[in-house]
């Protein structure tokens, strides 16, 4: 084969017929739109789907993502552009890897990201080691983020889209993970785009509506599929102020979170208070006022970096850092102690920071994240 072969459109120096790339379809219109594209493109695409849980209850339940009816689609969407899909049983997987240290970490008063685990330990891990079993030169998924080349190798970048970036639950995508994967949507302007695409292709999910909640919790329930996951998990406690006075009841810590304030069942105050801090230990649900919630210093553990020099190379790196999937990122002085543990320092404080969201840091001037990690107790 010639050495000066271009590279094709997924980086690669021979033709798309040579070029195996396993799609990681979630029966979502994204994930078809990218299989549907690089099958119409020419290349030897293999369709994988993950079965993450017990979805037997789950078949005509709207709103979450990998249930049986997103299994049909993604099968349906193969069968119609003519390449091989398969169903991979991934229950016990995802259930240790993802669903238990969910319920162990709303236990211990923390707000997890469980699809931030997801990504980490079972699509971009066993996902990904299953397409290189399968000799693909590469995997290929419907995430709404940015895949680009900089001097030092492959990047991650924010996507073009501000309103469907998903930068924020792929920050722990490790630099060989980026170098295996590709996210042919994150260039698209918007999520019309992506259904124009899908039109265009003839697909029966042009349509769908777009998963809303966490896959295994059905209607945002997380209280209730806790207290499936760990019995007496709901217990009754107290609700007390910053000085220890008990202020009210509480029917388990499990329903509370950092920042919240209607549904605490205090009326009658002043001044409108807020959950400042769940302690599992003495089930305590703290209470405080607004500014209570004010947190400027942050320990984040688990780094994953993705910079150019060591992360330890410096004593401070300038950067921006979100605290929330719903929050834009704000300046911060980000401080090594060890090459997975830091302190993150914010210029302006933020509210509501909790144990259990991640921290991830990017570039102050452009699009590239530089990793992040897990906000943690200290």
């Amino acid at each position: 084969m010639p050495k000066d072969l271009p590279l094709n459109s997924l980086g690669f120096a021979k033709p798309p017929a040579q070029t195996r790339v396993v799609v990681a379809m979630s029966g979502g219109v994204d994930s078809s739109v990218v299989a549907a594209q690089l099958a119409e493109e020419g290349y030897d695409v293999v369709g994988v789907t993950l079965q993450l849980y017990d979805h037997g209850a789950a078949l005509a339940k709207k709103g979450a993502c990998c249930a049986g009816q997103d299994i049909h689609d993604a099968r349906r969407v193969a069968e119609e552009m003519g390449f091989p899909h398969y169903v991979l049983d991934y229950e016990n997987t995802f259930r240790e890897a993802v669903i238990d240290e969910f319920a162990d970490a709303y236990l211990g008063g923390a707000t997890p990201v469980p699809c931030i685990r997801c990504n980490e330990r079972v699509k971009f891990k066993d996902l990904l080691e299953t397409a290189k079993d399968l000799d693909a030169d590469c995997m290929a998924t419907g995430h709404y983020i940015q895949r680009k080349i900089g001097a030092q190798g492959p990047e991650l970048h924010s996507a073009a889209d501000p309103n469907r970036d998903q930068s924020y639950f792929l920050f722990s995508t490790t630099p060989d993970q980026l170098a295996y994967l590709r996210f042919p949507l994150g260039h698209l302007p918007s999520k019309d785009a992506t259904r124009a695409l899908a039109a265009k292709y003839g697909l029966a999910v042009a349509g769908k509506p777009d998963s809303q909640d966490i896959c295994f919790v059905p209607n945002g329930d997380y209280a209730s599929v806790i207290e499936k996951l760990r019995p007496g998990a709901a217990d009754p406690g107290d609700i007390v102020d910053m000085e220890g006075n008990i202020l009210g009841q509480h029917r388990g810590v499990i329903h509370y979170t950092i920042g919240q304030r209607r549904g605490l069942g205090i009326g009658g105050l002043e001044d409108p208070l807020y959950v400042v801090k769940l302690d599992p230990d003495t089930r305590h649900v703290v209470v405080g006022p607004k500014e209570a919630l004010s947190t400027r210093v942050i320990p984040v553990r688990e780094i994953n970096w993705l910079g150019d020099e060591p992360f330890t190379s410096r004593e401070e790196w300038h950067l921006k850092v979100r605290v929330r999937s719903t929050r834009p990122p704000r300046e911060a002085i980000i401080r090594p102690i060890s090459a997975t543990e830091a302190t993150v320092e914010l210029i302006v404080p933020e509210e509501g920071v909790s144990p259990g969201q991640a921290c991830v840091f990017y570039a102050p001037d452009n699009s590239r994240i530089f990793g992040g990690g897990w906000i943690w107790k200290g």
